[in-house]
């Protein structure tokens, strides 16, 4: 078996194409929702889907007995008129009520999701034959999807980029400012209703694949992994889907391979499609945030540390410079700039190798490229001292910190406009001598 397999095979075709095209809407919508802050949201009113499933369950068995292929028609429209009272029951709390956002949703989804659990419980006691059909949607049941889902996914998912094609550009005003919207005369209401409206539609349907206690997973981990590799919104969206149909496809993947290889021939072992889905999109976002290469975590700490050896190298520099022609023993660098031998040690060889320092017996002295270079930061820092005092008026006792600071990431096109704005100083505010651009001092 291949991956073909899953796309074209009639046992794997319909879960594979269903969840991928789930994935696709719920990513898209979770774009929104993850800029304007509210991701929260989708937890809630997925949540609040369940008490309208069960009610309407239990209503569909009641007066239609026997009809149980339309079953999923009544689940949808229950599902839809629930979301949407709990989406109203949101926003009433928070424009009349003036209760702050955490408030209100965690009320709405704990008495929604109460409610649900409420009606499951009696439904269990009476009609007990539908127990594992709640227990479906609870955490969803993707591997019996049919062909009428594929229709029904796709369709979803075409009216979700229909809208962000036709759209983009209103939603985008909206989206990062409202104001200025309503100002230009888009509609912010209209779009807003009918972006809320595929958010519930996306949820609702949603919920037959990865569950009512899932479905936000989908909506917010894609949103959450493309943020980390653009700041263009067109981008966002087109990586919160690519993510999104990874996730649908290696969650299928996982979950069939994943039971073969678990089980034995005396113990049958299934992983669920649904977690699978939402654990590898967890697991997309999670390696996102660490290796972006922009915004990831691991390169935000070696930046860092690149920028703290930077700094501690040309403070080092600095220091010898000052000295003018003494070297300076080992165990001098640890004492005075209060680094671990370990540091040094890695500083040390880094200079050496750049031809910045040598070592003559115990003694570290500057080569001739490494005064220049420890100049040229001296008169960083002198400059930065003088621009400080005279243009922005701080007193001369107060610069030095920030000099210090600065001195690291200041760069030669600001050095020549430090230059022509103070008129090519030779002295710093305490009367201490500015090297020349160039001079080894």
């Amino acid at each position: 078996m291949n991956w073909i397999d899953f796309f074209t095979d009639p046992i794997f075709r319909a879960p594979t194409w269903g969840t991928l095209f789930m994935c696709i809407s719920s990513s898209l919508m979770g774009v929104i929702l993850f800029l304007k802050k509210k991701s929260l949201l989708a937890e809630s009113l997925s949540h609040a889907t369940y008490p309208g499933v069960v009610i309407a369950m239990m209503l569909f068995t009641l007066l239609f007995p026997g009809k149980e292929e339309w079953l999923f028609i009544a689940i949808f429209i229950g599902a839809f008129f629930s979301s949407w009272l709990a989406l109203q029951a949101i926003r009433f709390l928070q424009e009349k009520q003036r209760l702050h956002s955490d408030v209100v949703l965690c009320v709405v989804l704990s008495s929604f999701f109460g409610i649900g659990v409420l009606f499951t419980s009696w439904m269990q006691a009476t009609i007990p034959a539908w127990k594992n059909q709640m227990q479906m949607l609870l955490f969803g049941q993707a591997a019996t999807m049919t062909d009428l889902h594929i229709a029904l996914y796709g369709s979803l998912a075409f009216l979700c980029v229909l809208f962000f094609v036709l759209c983009f550009y209103p939603i985008q005003a909206f989206s990062f400012d409202r104001s200025f919207a309503q100002i230009v005369g888009i509609r912010v209401s209209f779009f807003e209703k009918l972006f809320f409206s595929l958010v519930l539609l996306s949820l609702v349907l949603g919920i037959r694949s990865v569950g009512v206690v899932l479905m936000s997973g989908m909506v917010v981990a894609p949103a959450v992994a493309a943020r980390q590799f653009t700041n263009r919104l067109g981008s966002m969206f087109l990586l919160a889907a690519f993510f999104g149909a990874l996730s649908g496809f290696l969650g299928n993947v996982c979950s069939v391979f994943g039971s073969i290889a678990l089980s034995t021939e005396d113990h049958r072992l299934t992983l669920p499609t649904g977690p699978m889905i939402v654990l590898v999109g967890g697991l997309i976002a999670v390696f996102s945030l660490a290796f972006a290469p922009k915004r990831g975590w691991v390169f935000r700490k070696m930046r860092i540390g690149s920028f703290s050896l930077k700094r501690l190298e040309e403070n080092l520099l600095k220091m010898m410079w000052k000295r003018k022609e003494q070297g300076i023993k080992r165990g001098q660098f640890t004492s005075q700039l209060g680094i671990s031998t370990l540091s040094l040690s890695l500083v040390l060889f880094r200079l050496r190798s750049q031809g910045w320092v040598l070592k003559k017996d115990s003694l570290y002295e500057l080569t001739f490229d490494g005064r220049q270079r420890a100049s040229f930061i001296v008169r960083l820092h002198r400059l930065w001292e003088l621009y400080l005092t005279n243009l922005l008026k701080l007193e001369s006792t107060k610069v030095h910190k920030t000099a210090e600071e600065m001195e690291h990431i200041l760069t030669p096109d600001l050095e020549m406009r430090l230059t022509e704005l103070l008129s090519n100083p030779i002295e710093d505010p305490h009367q201490q001598p500015i090297p020349k651009k160039g001079e080894v001092g």
